[in-house]
């Protein structure tokens, strides 16, 4: 049963358009704006809470991501040679003082380049524990504080999800999966996917006992 759940669990990369935006749509709008090829901005951070959707929003926008918390040296990023158009480094907080180094390096060459680069952290640069010089680069550039989606929203999101897909969902439902899922809206939304899925595959009404089998065999 699990290997069913986990094949039928489908794939869903990030993009714009499947970022469930909430209070964030200045910072999409400006992000969407950055990425664009009339875009002039060299450096643009994104800050806010573990679940606030950083992570997706770097995946969706940039040529190569890089994660601090993988890698705090940075060592996949060359210090010379033609990069991506846009590079993301999430978590920057992370950064090892080598990190450091290659990210104050990256950023100059951004700027030479021409090219993009997109941070992510828990605080705006003037409170992160970084190099002052890297602080300053990375507070000269776009910043926008993400805020996370709060229950009522994620609930509304994921009720229209199940809308869309005509999808009957017994009461409570929604509820159960708030509390027992984890709390980022992508994997919600995978997870609502798969329930859809799933129940056809198996010929199988909605029930809470059917969510409790997907949750219990997928990867949470």
């Amino acid at each position: 049963m699990r290997q069913l759940i986990l094949d039928l669990l489908p794939e869903n990369p990030p993009s714009l358009d499947n970022f469930v935006t909430g209070g964030n749509a200045e910072a999409l709008a400006a992000l969407s704006a950055w990425a664009s090829p009339e875009g002039f901005e060299t450096s643009l951070l994104l800050c806010g809470e573990s679940g606030s959707g950083k992570t997706h929003l770097l995946r969706a926008c940039a040529d190569a991501y890089h994660d601090a918390l993988a890698t705090p040296d940075l060592e996949a990023i060359a210090p010379s040679g033609e990069m991506p158009p846009r590079v993301a480094v999430d978590n920057v907080e992370a950064l090892s003082g080598a990190g450091q180094i290659v990210l104050f390096s990256l950023f100059n060459r951004r700027r030479a380049d021409g090219g993009r680069l997109l941070t992510a952290a828990t605080q705006p640069p003037r409170r992160l524990r970084l190099r002052e010089d890297l602080r300053t680069r990375l507070g000269s550039g776009l910043v926008f504080c993400l805020r996370s989606l709060t229950d009522e929203e994620k609930r509304d999101a994921l009720a229209a999800q199940a809308a869309a897909r005509a999808l009957p969902l017994p009461p409570g439902a929604l509820e159960y999966l708030l509390v027992r899922a984890r709390r980022d809206m992508r994997h919600l939304m995978t997870i609502l996917a798969a329930l859809d899925r799933y129940s056809l595959e198996c010929q199988r009404p909605i029930t809470l006992p059917l969510l409790r089998e997907v949750l219990r065999h997928s990867f949470q």
